[in-house]
């Protein structure tokens, strides 16, 4: 692995199977940081602050926006870094998970970061932190700390992994705060009701700082964590709005209104949250209005209701949460379809499937399931369970995900919608096929 730092060389250091070997590549690196902690989820600030405060990561010369919540996090974060973009300054933004690549979650000037120069900061982290064990998503924030602190950037994007007060990113103490949504997810580290799960995700607010929040129907937790950490609360649709107007939308606060701009591939509720955090910061960091007009016109985040294919079209979305479900419902819906819907789906053991299937309870769909290639994938029996429970009936099973899309390709006319949603597993699976499917479709064109 090229530019590994001398310190680490020089190092005896117990990395993977024999002291005096390093991991060579990035596959090596990613199996040896799998390994390095007992548990895949280990909630905690410490391990990491320690690790951060050795390689001097806590601090940082530019503004540093956190981005929390439940669903929506991506969206704000992609929003974010392409307006900054188009205004001309060097961005880096963290997200997590990933779909295809680790490299996607650490993404500089709007390039992804390059295996050999992960290859480098997992190395300095595993100089510093010594004895301490880190979990996989810990050494990942580390990583990227590093990387955003070796660049000249104007701006750090931080997308939080789970929950927001014990999560890794932060850590970073954050100029700009944003809590997209508040709902039903990841019970069992968060709670299993709004407003426990909202007391996590308010952890991110600073004192002093701006805090934005986007749920309409407020959660009294996340109003109640801002104000005894005296952190400045902005709410979606009373501090700042967002109006549709056929083909553009309009935005203001109490400072700033923008007509006619562009609608963006995301939804405009993240877009709106976006907004809101780049006037907070105009004073650091000014933008024109062309510049963000150029940036909502191409900002994407891949697998958020994605168009992949045509005749018939194909739809994917990694909606994998109740409140995902329902958005994902009713955007489908508002775009409309012809004949069946013919959905691959898949979910996680972890997550509720009832509920998020719920909303397509009496949808005119054909449902094709299969199992996923991950150790927490819910089994098919128990699947299938859950359409019992549902009284959906119109449902095949299949040994993979491949040959469900396949099938569902297949059974769809060219003028009907095949849409894929349940994980960002399910939707990673999808896309490898896709792509597959359209490599051999030009060659034999």
């Amino acid at each position: 692995m090229a530019n590994i730092p001398k310190a680490f060389q020089d190092a005896n250091l117990n990395v993977g199977a024999d002291p005096c070997v390093c991991p060579e590549n990035l596959a090596e690196w990613l199996t040896y940081i799998e390994h390095q902690h007992t548990q895949e989820i280990d909630l905690s600030l410490n391990r990491a602050s320690m690790v951060a405060e050795r390689l001097c990561l806590l601090k940082f010369n530019c503004p540093v926006i956190t981005v929390g919540g439940t669903n929506g996090k991506g969206s704000t974060v992609a929003t974010l870094a392409a307006i900054y973009g188009a205004a001309g300054y060097r961005c880096g933004a963290y997200t997590s998970p990933h779909l295809l690549q680790f490299n996607e979650r650490i993404v500089i000037a709007g390039h992804t970061a390059s295996d050999a120069a992960l290859g480098e900061a997992f190395a300095a982290v595993e100089v510093a932190r010594d004895n301490i064990t880190l979990t996989y998503f810990e050494w990942s924030t580390l990583a990227a700390l590093y990387l955003f602190q070796k660049d000249k950037l104007d701006v750090i994007i931080l997308e939080v992994g789970l929950g927001g007060r014990l999560d890794a990113v932060n850590i970073v103490d954050s100029d700009v705060a944003i809590v997209t949504t508040v709902d039903i997810d990841h019970t069992d580290y968060l709670g299993d009701s709004r407003e426990q799960i909202g007391t996590e995700k308010a952890g991110i607010f600073r004192s002093g700082k701006p805090a934005i929040y986007g749920d309409r129907d407020a959660v009294s937790t996340v109003v109640a964590s801002a104000a005894a950490k005296g952190a400045l609360l902005y709410f979606q649709g009373t501090d700042f709005y967002f109006q549709e107007e056929g083909e553009a939308w309009h935005w203001q606060n109490k400072d700033h209104h923008y007509r006619d701009l562009p609608k963006p591939a995301v939804l405009l509720h993240n877009a709106s949250l976006a907004l809101q955090a780049l006037t907070l910061l105009e004073p650091r960091l000014p933008i024109m209005a062309e510049a963000i007009c150029q940036g909502l016109a191409t900002v994407y985040v891949t697998g958020r209701f994605q168009t992949i294919g045509y005749e018939p079209r194909c739809i994917i979305d990694v909606a994998h949460n109740p409140q995902a479900s329902i958005q994902l419902q009713r955007q489908l819906s508002l775009l409309g379809w012809q004949g069946t819907v013919h959905i691959v789906f898949s979910m996680l053991a972890t997550k509720d499937r009832l509920a998020s299937l719920l909303p397509w309870q009496h949808c005119a769909a054909k449902w094709y399931l299969a199992p996923l290639k991950d150790r927490k994938a819910a089994p098919l029996e128990a699947i299938e369970a859950d359409f019992i429970a549902l009284g959906i009936t119109s449902y095949q099973k299949y040994g993979t995900i491949n040959d469900a899309y396949c099938a569902a390709q297949d059974n769809a006319a060219a003028n009907e919608t095949v849409l894929v949603f349940g994980s960002f597993h399910t939707v990673a699976e999808a896309i490898v096929i896709a792509r597959s499917a359209a490599t051999w479709q030009s060659r034999k064109l």
